[in-house]
């Protein structure tokens, strides 16, 4: 059965959810993993780097997904194969940066591009 009636723009302009941070300290504003609470600047400096980095490398794992995920799509031994138009509407890309993609998780599919940082444009 269909979803419930709801933009799509709406429901992928939400950011994901960071599931190792307490749902009481989300809802705080000014909470970001305790950074605001550091009053030493070196430990700030170095917690906020910690981050950084983890975030790089989450950042760089999503697209890895996302380019499998858009190989898969467009596969021509799918029957219900999508175009690089739909897969760059869908995620919100260019249709150019979508065919990079598709070409990219071809890539990291076929284990040639792991760890390859993502598709160059």
């Amino acid at each position: 059965m269909a979803e419930p009636d709801r933009s799509r723009t709406e429901q992928r302009m939400r950011p994901a959810p960071l599931l190792f941070e307490p749902a009481e300290a989300v809802a705080d504003p000014e909470h970001f993993f305790d950074l605001e609470s550091m009053e030493d600047p070196q430990e700030l400096l170095s917690r906020a780097t910690e981050l950084t980095h983890a975030f790089r490398a989450a950042t760089d794992r999503a697209v890895e997904f996302q380019a499998i995920a858009a190989a898969q799509l467009a596969d021509p031994r799918r029957f219900d194969r999508l175009t690089p138009a739909v897969i760059a509407e869908r995620a919100q890309w260019t249709e150019d940066y979508a065919k990079k993609m598709v070409e990219f998780g071809r890539d990291l599919l076929r284990g040639a591009g792991a760890g390859g940082g993502g598709p160059e444009g």
